[in-house]
């Protein structure tokens, strides 16, 4: 593959056996926890930064290692932590009784053809979105300050004083957030202070859950002041209005927690989906400009290396080249045309054969294009980890179980409603596939910009990730499917069934579809939602640049729990303090670096700590394996972790604003 793409300016070391080696061992490994660990939890961790850590201590100990061949091995094991996201859809085809374990070689090409599609239709939005965008991209810019600082290559420090204290800055945050998350772990410290309550009698409910997770305040802080303030109106739209309404509503009984949750989960959720709808198709009529100017760049760049100039173009501009992507793509396709089809014949919806194969191709392709689009966008606004992956899969499974009912249904006899689920599962799975990679690619080339990687190798070693994450995702599910099953399937022991919640809920949302009995009406809500902050959005835009409420962070906020947005919240919020602190201080820019510099240690600390405990969890069977105190200490835990909490991160702050300065 690589004889016809562009030769590099030098020889430093960047796509080496050594590194695709190195990338795919801590693929295998780190795919597997976070199987276990999203089936358990509902959540996926991002591997990128724990894997560059992991390289970095590697590959130090070798000859002639560079900040580029370390930006290679997590580019390849970054997909651990996003193609795992198939489990948000694949289980569904066990709940529905549909399918009994996880046929290996269909569940590999559902992984690797979506995967490498994922990869072809994020290369012409990497200059719309990546080259040509102010997207904030706060694990991408952690993880480039985490090679940089760690290969001893920051260009953004003028001194070695100033190298060393940004170093100190980042292994400190990392050791801090790993040993504090270590102690949640024991209990002692609660994992969240939460509080669930009854507003009057006619049976209103709402509360709070602030996560103390050292990693989503700095994704906060990364992130900036009005990603986390629109986040924060979500949040009030959803918990301050949503949840009390439709809980009075309904007459939610039980306790004021359970009661929350519920509305939160059959109620709200659909809300935020509707805004994220409407904000996403709008995120992509946006973009519809800088795509078509980055595929113009794209062909200019085809004719330059078409007429013997590749030496002429920037390192950062070498993407691989457009024709490639094209046949790459065909290439993926016909299989994928073959597997529906395979599928739909083994379905009993073998009449509507040609439609399901011609139809669900071409929703592949359009569908992929949006959510690549949309994913993208998304990742770059708040980062991979917290980029509502389950939301977009809501909305596609809709579109699909739509057309299904539109174009199928009518044609076939009426026992055949399982089968149209199923096959409306199926269709999303490839394209959750696709939007999974989709969602951490344009990360993955924001931080080899900031490291002066040479795209093309970066795209070459996402094919390559995406491939290690399908070999072994199948294997890891069925095995997990043997050995605790899943939540509501018949024949699983409830007590130790794994809950896999996002699938379960967007294969009841594919029945009640095909079956016509979902309330419509909610996600309706959601998207007038979605049109008026979107009008504000502009509305600011027209009378200032700085000020504005990006409508996706919105939709966020109402769709995410709050257990994920309001410690982001409060992490933008102290970020912005800090900033402004800074600028105010004798060395504002310095200082401004080192407060980065923290929030991207605290990611480290928190992703390497919780690969660990994923893995000794999966291993012992435990859910919680160094538990000291039993759920009597609950109430003081939260009190205990609540305050340490804050007075660790008032220290750590001030420390790096002395630290800038010179002082210890």
């Amino acid at each position: 593959m690589s004889a016809n793409l562009p030769p590099v300016a030098d020889n430093r070391a960047e796509l080496t056996v050594r590194g695709v080696i190195l990338g795919v061992i801590i693929t295998v490994v780190f795919t597997a926890a976070n199987v276990f660990f999203g089936l358990k939890a509902g959540l996926t961790f991002a591997t990128s930064i724990p894997a560059a850590v992991i390289s970095m201590a590697i590959l130090r100990a070798m000859k002639g290692s560079t900040v580029q061949e370390n930006n290679i091995v997590q580019t390849i094991a970054s997909a651990a932590g996003t193609l795992s996201s198939i489990i948000f859809v694949l289980p569904g085809l066990i709940m529905i009784g549909w399918w009994n374990g996880f046929p290996y070689w269909t569940s590999f090409a559902i992984c690797a053809l979506g995967g490498i599609l994922g990869v072809m239709y994020s290369i012409p939005l990497r200059r719309a979105l990546v080259t040509n965008s102010d997207l904030p991209y706060p694990e991408g810019v952690a993880c480039a300050e985490v090679l940089k600082v760690g290969g001893g290559e920051d260009s953004s420090t003028e001194s070695e004083a100033e190298n060393k204290a940004g170093l100190m800055a980042m292994v400190w945050g990392a050791v801090v957030a790993a040993v504090f998350a270590v102690v949640v772990q024991t209990r002692v410290f609660a994992s969240d202070v939460a509080q669930y309550f009854k507003l009057g009698d006619r049976g209103a409910v709402s509360g709070y859950d602030f996560n103390l997770s050292f990693a989503l305040f700095a994704v906060g802080h990364l992130v900036g002041l009005w990603v986390g303030v629109a986040m924060l109106i979500g949040a009030l739209i959803g918990w301050g209005w949503a949840v009390p309404y439709y809980s009075a509503l309904t007459h939610a009984a039980g306790a004021a927690a359970d009661a929350a949750q519920a509305t939160w989960s059959h109620k709200v959720r659909f809300l935020g989906a509707g805004t994220i709808g409407v904000a996403a198709i709008w995120t992509l009529a946006k973009l519809v400009k800088p795509v078509a100017s980055g595929l113009a760049g794209a062909m200019a760049a085809a004719r330059v290396r078409a007429a013997g100039n590749a030496h002429t173009l920037a390192r950062t501009e070498q993407d691989m080249p457009i024709g490639m992507v094209a046949v790459v793509t065909v290439i993926c396709l016909l299989p994928i045309g073959w597997l529906l089809g395979s599928f739909g014949a083994g379905s009993g919806l073998g009449g509507s054969l040609a439609t399901l194969v011609v139809g669900g191709v071409a929703f592949v392709v359009l569908m992929s294009f949006f959510v690549s689009a949309v994913c993208g966008y998304m990742a770059g606004l708040i980062g991979s980890s917290n980029s509502p992956l389950s939301g977009v899969g809501i909305l596609v499974v809709l579109a699909a179980a739509m057309l299904l009912v539109a174009g199928v249904k009518s044609h076939v006899p009426p026992e055949a409603g399982k089968a149209l689920v199923a096959f409306a599962l199926f269709v999303t799975a490839v394209v959750f596939a696709v939007a999974a990679i989709a969602n951490n690619n344009l990360q993955d080339l924001k931080t080899g910009q900031l490291v002066d990687a040479t795209p093309w190798k970066q795209q070459v070693a996402l094919v390559i990730g995406v491939l290690a994450g399908a070999v072994i995702i199948p294997p890891v599910l069925d095995l997990l499917n043997h050995a605790y099953g899943f939540a509501g399937v018949a024949g699983a022991d409830p007590a130790k069934a794994l809950a896999a919640p996002q699938a379960g809920l967007i294969s009841a949302l594919a029945q009640g579809v095909i079956e016509n009995n979902i309330d419509w009406s909610l996600i309706g809500v959601g998207s007038i939602i979605g049109v008026v902050i979107i009008v504000l959005d502009e509305l600011l835009g027209l009378g200032t640049r700085s000020v504005r409420l990006p409508p996706l962070a919105v939709g966020l906020g109402i769709y995410l729990p709050t257990s994920t947005t309001l410690m982001v919240v409060v992490g933008a919020l102290v970020g912005a303090f800090f900033d402004k602190r800074a600028e105010r201080g004798a060395k504002p820019e310095p200082t401004k670096q080192l407060g980065v510099l923290l929030a991207s240690g605290m990611i480290v600390g928190e992703s390497l700590i919780l690969v660990i405990i994923a893995a000794i969890v999966a291993f012992t069977g435990n859910a919680a394996p160094f538990a000291l105190v039993g759920d009597d200490f609950a109430v003081a835990a939260e009190w205990i972790g609540g305050i340490a909490f804050a007075a660790v991160m008032f220290v750590l702050y001030r420390w790096v604003s002395r630290l800038a300065l010179g002082k210890s």
